[in-house]
């Protein structure tokens, strides 16, 4: 019986790693003899770096940049020095999470540490970028990462124009005679798994805007500057499209790395499935295992257990998955390639317990040996024939 396992994180819980880990130990409990690979698993966002980083060897690199706010942070990222890939979210340098509700505004947050972390993973020898753009508190068009990379994003004077989405308002001219040149040599893939166009009705504005602080006004404001950037952009870069699905992407990251720096925008599952040499390890599997924390409806939307259940179905594969907890809606999950799933409590505890790493392993290793010890009695004697 070969297993493949790839859990998503419980956040707060545990990491992909352990969970998987947990999983692992109880097939091996219920079927004794079973071959278990175990792979990490992330959707590009929150926790894609250390997915990536621990999962295939890596190295975290620890930085202070500049804040969404302007203010210096210190955040991660991740090297994999065997394909010199950097491994960055862009979340650690101009994140919702960065900033306070009280001082949530789009007008001045910027995505300029998202270029300084890109810098100093190219000075450290990184040609090769995987970037999650999601939890953005900014609404800049990614206009302060490019700045942090060399472009020159000016005003009638010639100045640069200011942080965040208000000092588009002044934008006159774009150029990139300063630009870093091993920016020539970089490749980027970026999770992106929002499809808003840049401008309009389902632009990052409109949509994400509020949340990110700002009122109606701004909302109207902030669309009408990004779209006179999209059409300056256009001028001198063909390759800008401001109606290309994920240009919207963190207030117009998305159409910043597409546009400027040639990015790839795709599924996070997608690249981290492909990162993980996943794909080549379902093809080999009996049985592949997934879940997350929480089953629902949200999950059958194209979540990370999915990812990996839509890969095992390609191959004909038994798709089994697990979750702390599972949601009435769940059943969903069934039609998008989950075979069937099994929350983990096997007793009543309050959430605070029932999460505690310690209890959510010993819960999950017991559910899965359990799980397990029905295959092996369906399946053991079939396999004791065959050898």
């Amino acid at each position: 019986m070969r297993t493949v396992i790839a859990i998503d994180a419980w956040k707060g819980s545990l990491s992909s790693l352990q969970a998987g880990n947990a999983a692992a130990e109880g097939v091996k409990k219920g079927y004794p003899g079973a071959e278990v690979v175990v792979k990490p698993l992330a959707d590009g966002g929150e926790g894609t770096v250390e997915v990536l980083t621990r999962g295939m060897g890596g190295r975290k690199e620890r930085l202070t940049v500049t804040g969404p706010l302007g203010a210096p942070v210190t955040c991660m990222y991740g090297v994999l020095e065997a394909t010199k890939t950097a491994v960055i979210e862009m979340a650690a340098a101009a994140g919702l999470t960065l900033v306070s509700e009280q001082e949530r505004n789009p007008l001045i947050t910027t995505t300029y540490g998202v270029g300084e972390i890109i810098a100093d993973a190219i000075q450290k020898g990184c040609r090769r970028f995987i970037v999650g753009i999601g939890g953005s508190a900014t609404n800049d068009g990614g206009v302060g990462m490019l700045q942090a990379l060399g472009f020159d994003f000016l005003d009638a004077e010639g100045k640069q124009i200011p942080f965040g989405a208000a000092g588009l308002e002044k934008l006159a001219e774009i150029t990139a005679e300063h630009v870093i040149p091993e920016l020539r040599d970089c490749t980027f893939q970026v999770a992106c798994d929002v499809k808003n166009p840049l401008c309009g009705p389902l632009g990052c504005s409109a949509v994400y805007g509020p949340q990110k602080g700002a009122d109606d006004v701004a909302v109207r404001r902030m669309d009408a500057w990004l779209y006179d950037y999209a059409k300056l952009a256009k001028r001198s870069f063909p390759r800008a499209d401001a109606d290309m699905p994920g240009a919207g992407a963190a207030g117009g990251l998305g159409f910043a790395f597409y546009t400027f720096l040639d990015a790839f925008l795709e599924s996070g599952v997608s690249i981290i499935l492909k990162e993980t040499g996943l794909l080549e390890a379902v093809r080999e599997a009996d049985v592949v295992v997934t879940g997350e924390g929480r089953l629902d409806g949200q999950t059958a939307m194209g979540k990370a257990p999915i990812g990996v259940a839509r890969l095992a179905k390609k191959y004909g594969k038994t798709v089994i998955a697990f979750a702390g907890s599972i949601a009435e809606d769940a059943c969903i999950c069934n039609e998008s390639g989950i075979d069937a799933f099994f929350p983990v409590l096997r007793e009543t505890l309050g959430l605070k317990e029932a999460m505690r790493p310690e209890c959510a392993a010993q819960n999950l290793t017991a559910s899965v040996e359990q799980v397990f010890r029905l295959l092996h009695a369906a399946t053991g004697k079939q396999d004791a024939e065959k050898s």
